[in-house]
């Protein structure tokens, strides 16, 4: 599935419709080069659970945990990360086993470590905006592109591209 984003507005309602569609749980990997928008995009994930606050990457603390309510939400940033085997002494294996949402900035730097996501969400800069490129690696990541489709904010152009 590939979206156009067309300002940073369109971005931030995007991260809120996926993480409305995730329901709370399941792994999303996000990759894009720096000033992608990967955390802004997060912080449209965030807001879908009532988060209002500030987003920052957690680039020197590689996890940000998030308690909304009864949801637990887990930032990751791995750009910082030398060695894949840093996961394991920050509790990466806990954050990433529980029954939580993990949205992972840079997960090609955990590689060989990580388990598999249910999305891998690939940012690129496009003008002004950004295009947003997603792909369901589980079954409930299909379930989640499904959902996601079915969303009213999707426009369809006459060339067959999709915008949000």
């Amino acid at each position: 599935m590939q979206v156009q984003l067309e300002n940073e507005e369109a971005q931030v309602a995007f991260g809120e419709a996926l993480g409305s569609a995730l329901q709370g749980r399941g792994r999303v990997y996000l990759e894009g080069d720096l000033g992608a928008g990967k955390t802004t995009l997060t912080r449209g994930v965030l807001r879908a659970y009532g988060h209002l606050g500030a987003v920052k990457s957690p680039t020197y603390t590689l996890v940000e945990p998030y308690e909304l309510g009864t949801q637990r939400i887990y930032h990751l940033d791995l750009y910082r990360l030398s060695d894949p085997e840093e996961l394991e002494f920050i509790g990466g294996r806990d954050v990433l086993a529980d029954d939580a949402l993990c949205i992972v900035e840079w997960p090609s730097r955990g590689e060989g470590w990580l388990p598999a996501p249910d999305i891998f969400l690939s940012l690129t800069v496009a003008g002004a905006g950004r295009e947003a490129t997603l792909n369901a690696l589980s079954e409930y990541g299909e379930c989640v592109l499904n959902g996601l489709q079915s969303r009213q904010s999707f426009k369809q152009s006459e060339d067959g591209a999709t915008s949000w």
